[in-house]
């Protein structure tokens, strides 16, 4: 059976293991901090691939980061990590075929073909986390668009300028559904600048009415989101995943999108394909495109 080497960057994690052409992870999976210079990460990643280059049939790389559609290179910056990283030539870090792919995109493919998803060729994957990240998958296949850097959920919510987003904009999505979001959310109501997600989450479950108000507007936030997504791209399934979604009420978001959208009944769901999923992504997608 076809091996590969797997590695998933981060801002703040790389994370490394070698799996078969199903997705099996094989070895233990290896976890170091991402370096702070652009140096150190590659030098990173050549030490990585050259200790186990000669025992897989290519390297499969999930990465923060739009990837152009020949799998090749990052199309920009993207904002956590060494501002040089986008730069990278991923092809001469192995002798092996080198694959790449966005971290999001890969997961909403893990999930598909083993997860929350698996069975649905029609589907929406959001990370929520300090940002929100995105995969969509129509017709079985990744929605990449005409350059690769379709799926990123930097749509406005609003058009008063309240919130700056990462991204340059403002008011998008990611500024009101993520963790990020949350607190900013928790700011604006409880008027405590020190506030955190710890603190709105833990007087959410002892039933605080501020902290419950906050929580039930960074929910309608997202709520929000999923009704314009869903009727766009009229979803079987929608799959949450990452720190945040372990919050997140799954049934009732169903319930409350199904109410409002115009498209087809859809369902809201948890990831269950785990914090690996970007490694099993990359690799399954990898070996689909490398196969023969």
């Amino acid at each position: 059976m076809k091996k590969a080497f797997a590695i998933d960057i981060g801002g703040t994690k790389i994370y490394s293991a070698i799996l078969d052409e199903n997705g099996e992870i094989l070895t233990h999976v290896n976890k170091i901090e991402t370096p702070k210079k652009y140096e150190g990460i590659i030098l990173t990643l050549k030490n990585l691939i050259h200790k186990v280059e000669k025992d897989v049939d290519l390297i499969a790389i999930s990465t923060c980061g739009a990837v152009n559609n020949d799998n090749t290179r990052i199309l920009g910056s993207t904002g956590n990590i060494a501002k040089e990283y986008p730069t990278t030539d991923f092809q001469s870090l192995s002798i092996k075929p080198v694959f790449l792919e966005n971290d999001a995109n890969c997961a909403a493919w893990a999930e598909y073909k083993t997860g929350a998803s698996k069975g649905c060729p029609h589907n929406i994957m959001l990370t929520l986390g300090t940002g929100v990240g995105g995969g969509i998958i129509i017709d079985g296949k990744l929605l990449k668009g005409q350059n690769g850097a379709a799926g990123e959920m930097h749509f406005k919510m609003r058009t008063d300028r309240q919130r700056k987003c990462t991204c340059g904009s403002w008011d998008c999505f990611e500024t009101y559904a993520s963790g990020t979001g949350l607190k900013k959310t928790g700011e604006e109501i409880s008027h405590n600048p020190n506030i955190t997600t710890y603190d709105i989450i833990g007087g959410y479950k002892l039933n605080d009415a501020v902290m419950t108000m906050i929580y039930e507007r960074w929910q309608n936030d997202i709520l929000e989101g999923l009704i314009g997504l869903a009727n766009i791209f009229d979803p079987e399934v929608i799959v949450l995943s990452g720190s945040m979604a372990e919050f997140v009420d799954t049934d009732s978001l169903t319930k409350a999108v199904n109410k409002e959208i115009v498209t087809t009944p859809t369902r809201v769901v948890k990831a269950i394909a785990g914090n690996y999923a970007g490694m099993i992504g990359a690799v399954l997608l990898a070996f689909d495109k490398y196969k023969g």
